[in-house]
């Protein structure tokens, strides 16, 4: 018998105080496409490969009851329990356009030792994006 349940990864939501702003914001600090944003400003969507990232309001009654209130981040210091990550070709120029267009600069781009390039932002509702280049296959030992 087939398996109908095989998951694919739809959606990111994230729960935002203004969602026009944070669709706009996106889309300039990060070069991500709108896809959609609702005449009631209420859900906003942007292409970002095979996932969507979508924006919809910090409370809904449809379903704070249901699911529970979101909860802000207390301080600078704490943070929601995810972050975005997009991967360029040239992380400084991105995370540079990032700033310029309002992110809040967490920790400019440096190389890892797991062999990835990596710099932090914050977007405007204080959702950490880590900005990256894609990870570099490892280099294999010789041994002599």
């Amino acid at each position: 018998m087939a398996s109908n349940l095989s998951p694919v990864f739809a959606y990111t939501v994230l729960y935002v105080k203004d969602v026009a702003k944070s669709t706009a914001f996106y889309a300039k600090a990060f070069g991500c496409n709108v896809r959609r944003l609702d005449d009631s400003h209420r859900w906003g969507e942007l292409e970002s490969g095979k996932t969507t990232i979508a924006f919809t309001p910090m409370h809904q009654r449809e379903t704070d009851g249901i699911t529970g209130a979101v909860q802000d981040p207390w301080s600078g210091r704490e943070r929601p329990p995810v972050e975005l990550c997009f991967a360029f070709a040239d992380v400084d120029a991105a995370y540079e356009r990032a700033v310029e267009n309002g992110a809040l600069a967490v920790s400019k781009p440096e190389e890892k030792e797991w062999g990835q390039k990596v710099g932090y932002v914050r977007d405007i509702d204080g959702i950490v994006v880590r900005m990256g280049s894609h990870v570099n296959p490892s280099k294999q030992l010789h041994q002599d």
